[in-house]
């Protein structure tokens, strides 16, 4: 954490004066500083506190390179809700470490069951499947198309939502995971059962394909990866590699379906060098810009919110917005109204200014922690499904307002509903 600090300042110092590729350069290099030690400390590629410290740290590196027209000098308040965010998180960590005296690694390896945890599992993947493919189907009819043949119509996924139904469709994202564990328990002794999950996997990965929805394939791919490596404690780079490998042309592939010009990205990315490659520009200013959008929200924030932006997703599922619509009509600033992605932190801010990153900073902290030294003692397989969304959430950290997304808890409670019906059957 020193060399975390002192890098931290020399960034901070090196924009004041407008050295935007020196400060960039610092913070990447801490990022891989600080997830380097996590994993030599405890051998695991995806230690949670690893994982967000590369991913929070390094897309602050990022940004600080400044290659977009977009992007401006950031507020003392800014580089102060950064720091904290990542002091908060990794000293929580540490400090609980300590006082357990565990060095806050791996816990022991637990005991599994193997064909007879895999049976449950299989329930669950028939169930989740079955249920996702009714609910797409049933928004293709209501709603009279499928995004990915509106050739022409860049939004058309934004369309394509069916007020509580679209939560169901894509729930199919935690399938591969499921897969992955149902095969690493053993499978079964029936060859057309097993053709049966693959099938079953196959449709689950067509959703987010025919919705045209890449952050659902990739948030699908990246947890079955993460299931995998959670639970075989692999720390061969390959698998990642792999997944990497399939991921990126499939992303691509979704970016010409949705209709997303070169020149269409490039006339909103507004990069100062207009030749560099759009592979380089998109993956920049999707990861840059969201940090951009943080400073904007604490220079034009009026006033904080209190808790009800972190809320949403409770006022949702519960349909209180419904009936309290002023509860939930709160602005998002941001500084290019097509680029609406946030850090995790936005909302925190949002709520309670600096205070409030710190603390959530803490108590994802401290979830961290608990889940990492856990990993290996999990006698419910689905735990080790809750650990690889728990990874992906920090691994893009930059990206969106995780935990006050109304789909990320719709995910985590029907994660809790198939791990209690797992333990049941166990029973």
């Amino acid at each position: 954490m020193i060399v975390y600090c002192i890098c931290y300042v020399v960034s901070y110092m090196a924009a004041r004066f407008g050295h935007c590729y020196l400060s960039g350069a610092v913070l990447l290099a801490a990022a891989g500083w600080l997830y380097y030690k996590d994993y030599r400390k405890s051998g695991n590629l995806i230690h949670l506190r690893g994982l967000f410290s590369a991913f929070w740290v390094g897309g602050q590196g990022v940004a600080c390179l400044k290659l977009s027209s977009l992007q401006t000098d950031w507020s003392l308040t800014t580089w102060i809700c950064f720091f904290l965010a990542q002091a908060g998180f990794w000293g929580t960590y540490e400090i609980l470490s300590r006082l357990r005296g565990d060095g806050g690694s791996y816990g022991r390896m637990g005991g599994r069951r193997k064909r007879a945890a895999a049976r449950p599992v299989f329930v669950c993947i028939l169930a989740l499947t079955a249920v996702s493919a009714a609910a797409f189907l049933t928004e293709a009819v209501w709603l009279g198309f499928v995004p990915i043949f509106m050739l022409g119509v860049p939004h058309a996924y934004s369309e394509f939502h069916v007020m509580g139904v679209h939560y169901l469709t894509v729930s199919s994202v935690l399938v591969p995971s499921l897969t992955v564990l149902y095969f690493l328990q053993g499978g079964s002794r029936s060859g057309r059962r097993n053709l049966l999950v693959w099938i079953l996997t196959g449709i689950s990965l067509l959703i987010p394909v025919l919705c045209v929805s890449r952050s659902q394939l990739v948030l699908a791919l990246m947890t079955a990866l993460f299931t995998y490596m959670a639970y075989t404690r692999r720390t061969e780079l390959l698998p990642a590699l792999l997944a990497i490998a399939v991921i990126i042309p499939l992303y691509v592939i979704l970016t010409v379906f949705r209709s997303h010009s070169i020149e269409y990205l490039n006339g909103i990315f507004e990069m100062k060098n207009p030749s560099i490659p759009i592979f380089i520009s998109q993956p920049y200013i999707y990861i840059a810009n969201n940090y951009e959008n943080f400073n904007c929200l604490t220079e034009a924030l009026p006033a904080h919110s209190h808790g009800l932006r972190m809320l949403f997703p409770f006022l949702t599922l519960t349909g209180l917005k419904f009936f309290f619509p002023q509860l939930v009509q709160y602005p998002i600033y941001v500084d290019k109204a097509e680029l609406t992605t946030l850090t995790i932190f936005y909302d925190a801010f949002y709520d309670f200014g600096a205070p409030g990153v710190l603390a959530f900073a803490c108590v994802l902290g401290a979830l961290a922690y608990a889940l990492t030294t856990r990993l290996g003692q999990f006698k419910n397989p689905i735990g080790y499904l809750f650990y690889a969304q728990i990874g992906f959430y920090f691994m893009l950290s930059f990206f969106t307002t995780w935990f006050s997304n109304t789909t990320t808890w719709f995910y985590l409670i029907v994660t809790g509903m198939m791990a209690f019906y797992c333990y049941w059957v166990g029973e």
